[in-house]
């Protein structure tokens, strides 16, 4: 990996996790006003679905009479996972926790990508990885205030947990998927996936169309339900294409952790759009949990460039 496509991946994906970010409250807001968590990600999704065909029907209409075969079932367990039910269980998340938090436990998914290079692709990590990991357990335990008996509500931290699960499979199979896809196709088919497996629990047909025109506030100023789902959707649409734009030039361990990024901009966002704050534990612990997290994935970074240079060695003796 050369140095300025390093450089370039980390741009994409710390610029994907600005937009990711600022997502929550344009939703959440939608959500007080009347709909459903999964009323709003099967808008959302759709939305990002209708753009992404439209710049995607020159590359896959070229792919597909070019005899190229797309690896299907990737590309459905992408949109199943890493784009309909990692937005629904964070939305449901969302709807019950501050967007801080929820966020927070939706990046429990880094730990995941730990887990899954250590114990499937049976990579040994260093020791500092295992600290981070352990690090930012005790982080999440800060963050959920254990000691007071889980104050925060139980489904929110359920559904929390389970889009960390679903974030995941967003930076490991997309990292697979992008090697192999145009990235315009992966995100034209994942949204199609994607809003057909949510609109049975959706149920957009029985959605009140008259919440979008209903009025919202946002960081002081009124504003229509319709304006922030679209930017719900424009923001939503920028960060998937940068983000696995990015994921083309840097590994999901070290996309993991430059994601990070977006749990500050979604409490600043949260802040300013919402006024939302933060209790002054949860905000130790999410550091703490910021910090394990972030140590891990450094671990693991380095040792696959470790590893690359030992390759790259070998084949300049060669």
């Amino acid at each position: 990996m050369t140095s300025p496509r390093a450089a370039l991946g980390v741009s994409l994906v710390l610029a994907a996790s600005l937009f990711f970010g600022v997502c929550g409250p344009f939703g959440k807001v939608v959500i007080q006003a009347g709909l459903t968590p999964l009323q709003v990600t099967w808008l959302r999704i759709c939305g990002v679905g209708l753009l992404a065909l439209a710049v995607a029907a020159v590359p896959l209409v070229r792919t597909l009479r070019g005899g190229t075969r797309l690896p299907w079932g990737g590309l459905a367990l992408f949109g199943l996972t890493a784009i309909a039910a990692v937005q629904a269980f964070y939305f449901i998340a969302v709807e019950r926790l501050p967007v801080g938090i929820a966020l927070l436990l939706e990046f429990m998914g880094p730990i995941v990508v730990v887990a899954w290079v250590r114990f499937v692709r049976r990579t040994v990590l260093p020791r500092s990885a295992v600290i981070g990991v352990l690090l930012s357990l005790v982080g999440l335990c800060i963050v959920v205030e254990v000691w007071t008996g889980l104050r925060l509500d139980a489904v929110g931290l359920v559904a929390g947990s389970a889009a960390a699960a679903c974030q995941a499979t967003y930076f490991l199979s997309g990292e697979k998927l992008t090697a192999r896809v145009d990235v315009r196709v992966l995100l034209a088919v994942g949204f199609t996936v994607g809003a057909v497996a949510l609109a049975p629990l959706a149920t957009p047909w029985a959605l009140d169309w008259a919440v979008l025109s209903s009025r919202v506030t946002l960081g002081g100023v009124e504003t229509t339900g319709l304006v922030s789902i679209a930017a719900l959707v424009l923001c939503t649409a920028v960060a998937y294409g940068l983000g696995l734009s990015g994921l083309r030039f840097v590994s999901a361990p070290v996309a993991g952790a430059i994601g990070y990024a977006e749990v500050v901009v979604a409490s600043l966002a949260a802040w300013a759009l919402l006024g939302e704050a933060l209790t002054v534990p949860q905000v130790i612990g999410g550091l703490v949990v910021i910090a394990g997290v972030f140590t891990a994935q450094r671990a693991v970074a380095a040792k696959r460039a470790v590893e690359e240079e030992a390759e790259e060695a070998a084949v300049t003796k060669v």
